[in-house]
């Protein structure tokens, strides 16, 4: 009888009701990763599903502080990242109001890696030397979005041409980062956290400091030519590497410098941003 009475009750108006409320939940969730994609803040969420799931284990084994442990921390822990993200929160409203959630940009196929390489060596080994500072950010794992939103969009292919010409002295864009995202020129000009350590030496100046502090805080790499001595460094996991050659720092980009697979045709989350 009381199945019948639950079928009785399932009708079409609560059917699509019920199914309307789920995708309403699911769009909202999509949104949100959407926007956080790009971010640091997409490291946190792999965080807050270690603790859930901790917190799970725990109580399932009864074990009582553990389990406190992680509820405390689930308690202040969302007060805590509304504040430290505040900014993510602000740029996904701003975006919202923009309506460029939906936007996606297309990626070259990895084909195409090797001709990237050769130009970007091209373009180093000019600058290298004719002592020409450039401060080259390329984005792996962790977005760079917070640091290129502070710089000139230029969303351009990358030819060696365009990379002597925009750290040329004395121009528009020459000062500050660029950052490489894929296999595209994503934005010029833009600053970088400088690094406070003792380990580096007083004699290097902003763009090495800033190329370890981008190091430090993202898993980006990165490529210095020096304004004084045309040297060739490279920042990676909060270490720097001095005086590379041209051959090292091509083994350097084949580690390092890796394509993302062609966007999924209509975009989407899993689409190149």
């Amino acid at each position: 009888m009381q199945t019948e009475s639950l079928f009785e009750n399932l009708t079409t108006a609560n059917i699509i009701t019920s199914i309307v409320d789920l995708l309403i939940v699911w769009y909202v969730l999509y949104l949100l990763l959407t926007v956080l994609k790009g971010t640091k803040a997409i490291q946190l969420i792999k965080g807050i599903i270690f603790i859930l799931v901790g917190r799970a284990l725990s109580n399932f084994f009864n074990l009582t502080t553990t389990t406190e442990i992680f509820d405390t921390v689930l308690e202040w822990g969302f007060l805590a990242i509304i504040v430290i993200f505040q900014p993510e929160f602000r740029r996904a409203l701003e975006q919202l109001g923009r309506g460029s959630l939906f936007r996606s940009n297309s990626t070259n196929g990895a084909g195409e890696h090797d001709k990237l390489r050769e130009a970007m060596i091209k373009a180093i080994r000019y600058m290298a030397k004719r002592r020409i500072g450039a401060l080259i950010v390329f984005e792996k794992d962790t977005g760079l979005k917070e640091y290129s939103e502070t710089g000139i969009p230029i969303d351009a292919n990358i030819t060696s041409e365009l990379l002597i010409n925009i750290f040329i002295p004395n121009t528009p864009l020459h000062d500050g980062a660029m950052i490489i995202s894929g296999d595209k020129i994503d934005t010029a000009a833009s600053y970088l956290p400088l690094s406070e350590s003792n380990k580096i030496a007083k004699s290097l100046g902003t763009r090495h400091r800033a190329a370890v502090g981008i190091s430090e805080v993202t898993d980006a790499f990165t490529v210095v030519v020096s304004e004084e001595t045309g040297n060739i460094s490279v920042t990676y996991s909060g270490k720097l590497f001095k005086e590379i050659s041209l051959d090292e720092l091509d083994d350097l980009f084949k580690k390092h410098w890796t394509m993302l697979p062609p966007a999924k045709e209509g975009g989407g989350f899993f689409a190149r941003k």
